[in-house]
């Protein structure tokens, strides 16, 4: 048998390991000690193996996840800084602190993203919708834009190419029903930058993905309050009659960011307990939470 059959026939394993490769990832603080999606994400990439950057626009948030990483895992894997990602200059010096510390960038998780004005078309503020919309697609736009020269200087690896992109969006971007117009129309259009961002980088070896979370329990809500009543209804809409959290989040980023997930891009991951499966449950859920006094929105 030549070498070239056996290639074939015994293609290289991947692995799951993200020993050696640099992380950037944006919202990667949460309220207190609580475990929001850009927290669980950033624990369970060093968790893998992986050193990364964590940016916050909140600096003691982002230090308290670098604490729980240093106690955890050791010091010199995750380093904190203060970024306004809507700030093009301040998203190119995150990308160039990545550069100078940990010498490469292999993987960016664009994670940051906020509920945004309530209202629908007619009474909605332009001005709050513009900043929505600046927070919740511009930032991942130019996080990218620096995020990707610096993926394409690696060497291209046979299994993991040069890097790998996960955009966070949320199941409202797939799906009708959300009682306000700025979330879900903004998360729609960070479902479709991917599929774009997918084909314009893949011929450079770097996939680019999206995670869709569904009705999560994450500091981002439960520290504005929430009654159990809505939280019970949240649960009740999914298929699995369960609760999600970050973890279940950052489970799949860290999925898509590695070798595992070698041949795909432009994936849109709902990790919804199959709420996107049963289309009444996600608008009912939403419309409960938000008569709950809670933006369901976010997730």
């Amino acid at each position: 048998m030549s070498s070239s059959d056996h290639d074939h026939t015994n293609p290289p394993r991947p692995s799951r390991s993200l020993e050696g490769r640099v992380a950037i990832v944006t919202g990667a603080g949460s309220r207190s000690k609580g475990i929001g999606n850009g927290r669980a994400a950033t624990i369970l990439l060093v968790e893998a193996g992986a050193r990364v950057v964590c940016l916050d626009a909140n600096l003691e948030w982002a230090e308290v996840t670098t604490t729980m990483i240093e106690e955890e895992f050791g010091k010199d894997r995750a380093t904190a800084l203060q970024v306004d990602v809507t700030e093009e200059t301040q998203c190119k010096s995150a990308v160039d602190t990545a550069l100078e510390k940990y010498g490469r960038l292999d993987i960016l998780v664009n994670n940051v993203g906020v509920g945004g004005p309530g209202g629908t078309a007619v009474d909605v503020d332009p001005k709050e919708w513009a900043r929505g919309l600046e927070i919740n697609v511009t930032s991942m736009m130019l996080m990218t834009k620096y995020a990707v020269p610096a993926m394409e200087k690696n060497e291209r690896h046979p299994i993991s190419g040069r890097g790998s992109i996960v955009n966070i969006a949320s199941v409202a971007g797939l799906m009708g029903g959300t009682p306000i117009l700025l979330y879900p129309t903004s998360k729609g259009a960070v479902v479709n930058m991917t599929r774009a961002m997918a084909a314009h980088h893949a011929p450079s070896g770097i996939r680019v993905n999206c995670v869709c979370p569904g009705m999560l329990y994450t500091p981002m809500l439960f520290g504005e309050g929430m009654s159990e009543e809505v939280r019970e209804a949240r649960r009740s809409r999914s298929l699995l009659k369960t609760e999600g959290n970050g973890w279940d989040t950052g489970c799949a980023v860290r999925f898509l960011a590695s070798d595992e997930a070698r041949w795909m891009t432009g994936v849109i991951m709902p990790v919804d307990a199959g709420s996107t499966a049963a289309s009444s449950g996600m608008s009912e859920g939403m419309s409960s939470t938000l008569a709950g006094g809670t933006e369901s929105a976010k997730h």
